[in-house]
């Protein structure tokens, strides 16, 4: 009987046909959800605002995005209405200002849903403090 014998390029060629038939199969095969998009939801937002007694503040500005509103003359403690944040929206923010005695703290948050999502504080005589939290 006479051995027959294969050259290297032909084994080479047998080899890489055999691992990349083998890789179709496992990679046709795998349940990867990771390109799956999560689904976006709108959310109910409300923001708030506290500074120590002895404070006042004068400004906040808030809302998602680009849509934003201003409030003023807001004295020490503040809280937004409730808004429908559309599904589409990418990010809230809080900003509000304010002056006190040297030693004010002001602290700002933002509730999604219901919950905490971001604080901000500052202090000293001139109070300015900020939150964003994004989806």
């Amino acid at each position: 009987m006479k051995k027959v014998r294969l050259y290297p390029t032909i084994q080479l060629t047998w080899i890489l046909l055999v691992t990349a038939v083998f890789l179709g199969f496992t990679s046709s095969c795998s349940n990867d959800d990771d390109d799956e998009t999560p689904v976006r939801t709108t959310h109910k937002v409300v923001f708030k605002a506290q500074a120590s007694a002895g404070s006042n503040l004068d400004t906040a500005v808030y809302g998602y995005d680009t849509t934003l509103t201003t409030t003023q003359n807001i004295g020490t403690t503040w809280t937004s209405p409730e808004i429908t944040v559309p599904a589409n929206a990418v990010n809230v923010n809080i900003a509000v200002n304010g002056n006190g005695p040297a030693s004010s703290t002001l602290k700002v948050q933002i509730f999604v849903d219901g919950q905490l999502k971001k604080e901000g504080t500052s202090s000293g005589q001139i109070l300015s403090a900020n939150a964003n939290y994004t989806f």
